[in-house]
């Protein structure tokens, strides 16, 4: 199947999705022409969920950054926190920058099926994301407890409290699970900024890129839906938004 026709697949439900190669692609060249670094100058961390079709899919080009520092859980939340955000600060090279990309997945398979993918080696497509779906089929059912919190499955628990704060807005949606991950979006979003605003760092910017995370079947890749692109320049403060050169 040629680009064009995967890219059509995935934009009747993001049209402004791109494949991850490109996206990181034009990180990349973004670094190298308006910041004057080198990939190995930035400090990469990840908020993506940790299912490993992510680890699968993610473009090999990303390795010429360092790390990745893995602040992501369960449909991306950064459950590493205020701790793992820090100590990730502490690894970046003094004269370059620090890059997150974060955001929920969710899933679209070559048929155009939302919340499905065919992994490698299976016979019939899974779940993707699972969190995301195991959660709403609870909050369907009206089964997600206010407050409910359990160790031993924390983070699930923590993704159906974001989403059961708006379930009116998900279940009344054309497309629940979409809703539930632009949501669960919102919400790693708000976080991501939270933990920016309250962390040093040492180097000259911060590089925030997020995504509604994309993944498809085995043969068809992974595609990046952007929602932010965003610089800070740590010297003065200043944030610019960089959405519009982003997809030029």
């Amino acid at each position: 199947m040629k680009k064009r026709e995967k890219l059509a697949i995935i934009r009747q439900h993001y049209p402004n999705a791109i494949s991850t190669i490109d996206s990181i692609n034009k990180l990349i060249d973004f670094v190298e022409a308006q910041l004057d670094l080198e990939p190995a100058q930035i400090m990469m961390a990840d908020s993506i969920c940790s299912d490993d079709v992510n680890s699968i899919q993610f473009p090999v080009r990303s390795n010429e950054f360092l790390g990745p520092f893995k602040l992501g859980g369960l449909d991306g939340f950064p459950f590493a926190g205020l701790s793992g955000m820090g100590a990730f600060a502490s690894h970046v090279p003094d004269d370059g920058a620090v890059l997150v990309y974060y955001g929920p997945h969710i899933g679209i398979s070559k048929e155009g099926v939302l919340g499905e993918i065919h992994r490698f080696g299976q016979q019939n497509s899974t779940d993707c994301c699972g969190a995301a779906k195991g959660a709403l089929k609870k909050l369907h059912a009206n089964t997600i407890a206010l407050g409910h919190l359990e160790d031993i499955d924390y983070q699930m628990n923590t993704i159906e409290q974001i989403i059961l704060k708006e379930k009116d807005r998900i279940l009344s949606a054309v497309h629940p699970l979409k809703e539930t991950t632009e949501v669960i979006y919102e919400a790693i979003d708000a976080r991501i900024n939270e933990l920016i605003n309250q962390t040093k760092y040492t180097c000259k910017y911060v590089i925030l890129l997020g995504t509604i995370h994309i993944n498809s079947d085995t043969d068809m890749g992974s595609f990046t839906s952007a929602k932010r692109f965003e610089l800070i320049n740590l010297a003065t403060n200043e944030r610019q938004n960089l959405m519009e050169e982003f997809f030029n």
